[in-house]
């Protein structure tokens, strides 16, 4: 084809002259980028090929309802602007077109005017742009201070990025004229004098454009901020009011954040440098402004500055520091935490200043704090803010490790301090102790050496002061009885497990052999401070060790958040003492642990070798001896024999008894575990891991087949009048993501799709249940069906809606405040993904919503306000009969005395 020179070019344009088939057209745009690509003759047809091609732009293409060829007006767009942007040559046609099209009306001629300039942008230079740089400024000035369009905007200003950067790379003869400081000149000429009116509403359209052609190039950046920079310090200093100075300063932050794109630079190229003192002293000065709004956009400036490298001298940082404490202990809240934050991004910059005067002084405020706490009780309150300011600025400086170091011994002496004291505040103080050492434990995973140093010195030292505090609790002594609180047992879990998860398996194992003898033989040496006043024995008889047996909870958090590869001593005993323990203890909140420990290590405990799969025989579970195909399995398969335990020990419990509630708790956490329990090197896990039911019965027989039995015994448990309303619940705890145990971030063994065949198997018998149970009872299966039903995949419940709808309508009906909530959450999305099942109950929807407005449950109304705003998205021939009802009705709920309802009323209303 090139053997034919500009002859094929030119048949190939009357060819396509006057093409209007969208399929034609795409094949055409390719050839034409392929003619200019691979470099064929154009000769003197230039000009008609750009003719023949440009005018289809602005493109105007609405593709027809069920197009069978899917062509989109996109693909038209992108696939026409890659020829346009291709050549050069076709520069002094393109431009006059594109300027054309910025001065329209029509908002997307402008859009795509915009984005083909800057696909030129790249392959143009000054050449090319020289004659129309003028009017191309003109036209993006004019579109950044006039439109109301923020998309316009956003592509002005990539267009004059594009445009600088192209004048900045443009090379240029010794002879020539530099087009990029002339361009430059007239931005700074037209933008530069409204940043000294910051009350105007010019002043950001200027500071964005100027910013815009700064980020360019690193000579744009230096040209621009050369002029800028000195005249934004000196209107700092001019104007007084904290308004003006905010938006100064966020200009003045915008230009600042380009250096990082730079990078260091020399002294001699860097304006900022050279302006570094009236920089810190306007940054300084607003630190200090009674301005919170100040103040913040203050500490976004520190933080850039200090995040340049040698920009801030040690005197500098000394004040950074003293500002940051200030901010920190004593300012607004919101200023407090991003102080923290601002502290905890320049730590690791400075690990040697933050680690020797912040951390000291921190420590000192939290020590002087407490003295004063205990002096002065009227001001305790005030002191009690400061001190839990104290520890979470502790946390958030601990970005670094030897700054962590210095701050862990801090909190663990106060959390030891707060043990000692008798003052009625020590459950809070210990809380929050706590939720820092978490947020410790999470900074410190990423580096394996501050998570051990983490690991040893605060899991052996809280462990400790449990036991400590139970034995004195067993032994009748006061000291120490706010650690046994079980809202600061549960603060304490999830420090234990943070500092366990992410440790290597050679670390773990260390760790889990003083751990584990801790509980079941009470070896204490290995903890710091041993020297307690009697045995310790978790898991024995007898109420004076009621105490020691809630530390089961931080057995739990260390243990169930080990690797799956890290072999636990003595597992067997183990698991038998927390089944014992969940089945037997009084307290509830022990109770639960055990129970959630035992299904954490049932999760991670190898299953054996296992048998052939079609080794089948009967085994009688449960009541009424139902029977149950059971793998055969051989000898010496101990987590059978637990399984088959934990089954028994549940059983007679179930059916009557004290004990039925912690029955039942057993029952909700081992379920799931036994669900997936399979054979092979496989464990079981929490989370109802299942496969999808596609799969062949050899796959589905590794399941363990207790699982469906202790399923099925769930179901007949929801027609209990005593025990039904707590296994409705239950079913949330079966679908949903486990907080502390059994997840991914424990290294718990969690597979996808189990919700979905949960669902395929139990749901069928919830709505059979609800069919046949009593009126008593049937609220607690419609409470389980839309606990099932909110955790399900949306997809995977559209399919199922038109089978289900009837159901979840007459669950809006019911009295129950929880199971209105939860089916109301279920439905609005779907009023979104299937409109049209939706449409043919419109009525009954309508009504419902309108009545649940006015429940006597903040919720539930918030819930309904927003399924009667949802509606809107039905179509509109279907709700047009409802509209003058629905505006009557949701003018109550505009009076309603909580915000947040009339909030949500609003905007309901407002669609309708």
């Amino acid at each position: 084809l090139k053997g034919l020179g500009a002859d094929f070019t030119f048949g190939f344009i009357q060819v396509m002259d006057g093409e209007k088939d969208p399929r034609n057209l795409l094949v055409a745009f390719q050839i034409v980028r392929d003619l200019i690509a691979k470099n064929y003759a154009l000769g003197p047809f230039v000009e008609e090929l750009f003719e023949v091609t440009s005018c289809y732009f602005p493109v105007d293409f609405t593709p027809p309802p069920n197009d069978p060829h899917g062509i989109q007006r996109e693909d038209l767009i992108l696939s026409l602007r890659a020829i346009l942007a291709s050549t050069p040559l076709f520069a002094e046609f393109l431009l006059p077109l594109l300027i054309e099209k910025l001065d329209s009306d029509l908002q997307s001629a402008k859009l795509d005017s915009l984005q083909t300039l800057t696909a030129c942008c790249a392959v143009y230079g000054q050449k090319e742009l020289q004659e129309f740089l003028p009017s191309l400024w003109s036209s993006l000035r004019r579109e950044v201070f006039q439109t109301a369009s923020e998309k316009i905007e956003t592509e002005c200003l990539a267009a004059l990025h594009a445009l600088s950067a192209c004048l900045s790379r443009s090379v240029v003869s010794s002879d020539a004229e530099d087009l990029l400081d002339s361009f430059l000149g007239n931005i700074l000429q037209d933008c530069r004098h409204h940043l000294c009116e910051p009350d105007m509403k010019l002043v950001w359209p200027s500071a964005k454009l100027l910013q815009a052609a700064a980020s360019a190039s690193l000579r744009t950046y230096h040209c621009i901020t050369h002029s800028v920079l000195p005249l934004l310090l000196e209107q700092y200093t001019k104007h007084p009011q904290s308004s003006q100075r905010r938006t100064i300063l966020e200009m003045l932050l915008g230009f600042l954040e380009l250096q990082q794109k730079w990078g260091h630079v020399e002294e001699d190229e860097s304006t900022l440098l050279s302006l570094q003192a009236p920089v810190c002293s306007v940054v300084f000065s607003a630190l200090t402004d009674a301005s919170v709004q100040l103040q913040l956009v203050g500490i976004k400036a520190l933080t850039l500055l200090g995040s340049l490298k040698g920009f801030l001298s040690s005197s500098d940082l000394e004040l950074v520091v003293d500002h940051l404490i200030r901010l920190t202990l004593h300012e607004d809240s919101q200023s407090s935490e991003a102080a923290m934050a601002a502290a905890g991004s320049l730590a690791p910059i400075y690990p040697k200043v933050f680690s020797g005067h912040m951390v000291p002084r921190l420590a000192e405020e939290l020590q002087s704090g407490r003295a004063e706490k205990a002096r002065d009780e009227e001001s305790s309150h005030d002191l009690c803010s400061l001190q839990q300011r104290c520890l979470q600025a502790l946390a958030a400086v601990s970005t670094h490790t030897s700054i962590m170091r210095e701050t862990v011994p801090v909190l663990l002496r106060h959390l030891q301090k707060v043990q000692k004291g008798s003052e009625a505040g020590n459950t809070q103080d210990m809380i929050s102790v706590c939720q820092s050492l978490h947020r410790v434990a999470l900074l410190c995973q990423q580096d394996a050496e501050s998570c051990w140093y983490f690991h040893q010195t605060v899991v052996p030292c809280l462990l400790a002061m449990a036991v400590q505090a139970a034995m004195q609790e067993s032994t009748h002594l006061l000291l120490g009885k706010a650690l046994l609180e079980e809202e600061v047992l549960t603060a304490m879990i999830p420090v234990i497990s943070a500092a366990t998860t992410h440790l290597s398996p050679e670390l773990a194992a260390q760790s889990v052999s003083h751990v584990v003898p801790l509980f079941l033989d009470g070896e204490v040496s290995f903890l710091p401070q041993n020297n307690f006043p009697c045995s310790f024995q978790p898991f024995g008889d007898g109420e004076c060790l009621e105490a020691q047996r809630r530390l089961v909870a931080l057995l739990m958090a260390f243990v169930c958040s080990l690797p799956r590869n890290v072999a636990i001593p003595q597992q067997e005993w183990l698991l038998r003492e927390l089944l014992e323990l969940s089945c037997s203890c009084n307290c509830p909140f022990t109770a639960t642990t055990a129970a959630k420990c035992f299904a954490g290590l049932v999760n991670k405990h190898p299953a054996g070798k296992g048998a052939e799969l079609d080794a089948i025989g009967p085994c009688p579970l449960l009541a009424g001896g139902t029977t149950h195909p059971v793998p055969s399995v051989p000898p010496g398969q101990q987590l059978d024999e637990i399984l088959q335990l934990a089954v028994n020990s549940m059983e007679p419990s179930l059916v009557e008894g004290p004990r039925r509630m912690q029955a039942l708790t057993l029952l909700l956490w081992v379920r799931p575990a036994l669900d997936v329990w399979v054979r092979g090197a496989e464990a079981a896990s929490l989370a109802l891991i299942v496969l999808p039911p596609q799969v062949t019965k050899a796959l589905l027989l590794r399941y363990h087949p207790l699982s469906s039995c202790l399923t099925d015994k769930l179901l007949g448990l929801l027609g209990d009048t005593e025990l039904g309303p707590a296994v409705a619940d239950g079913f949330s705890l079966l679908m949903a993501e486990s907080p502390d145990v059994l997840h991914k971030g424990c290294h718990a063994d969690v597979r996808i799709m189990f919700r979905q065949r949960f669902f395929t198997d139990n749901v069928p018998k919830l709505v059979q249940g609800f069919h046949e149970a009593g009126p008593d009872v049937k609220a607690n299966y419609l409470k389980g069906l839309s606990h099932v039903l909110n955790h399900l995949p949306k997809p995977v419940l559209v399919t199922e809606l038109p089978t289900l709808l009837s159901l979840l309508l007459e669950a809006l009906s019911c009295s129950d405040h929880v199971v209105q909530l939860s089916t109301l959450t279920c439905l609005q999305p779907l009023l979104l993904e299937a409109p049209q099942i939706m449409s043919l109950h419109v009525d009954t929807l309508v009504t419902k919503f309108l009545s649940l407005t006015s429940s006597p449950t903040m919720a539930v109304r918030i819930a309904a306000l927003r399924c009667a705003h949802a509606l809107t998205c039905l179509p509109t021939p279907v709700l047009l009969p409802y509209k003058a009802r629905v505006i009557r009705a949701l003018a109550k709920p505009l009076d309603d005395k909580k915000r947040l309802v009339r909030k949500e009323a609003v905007a309901a209303r407002g669609e309708w």
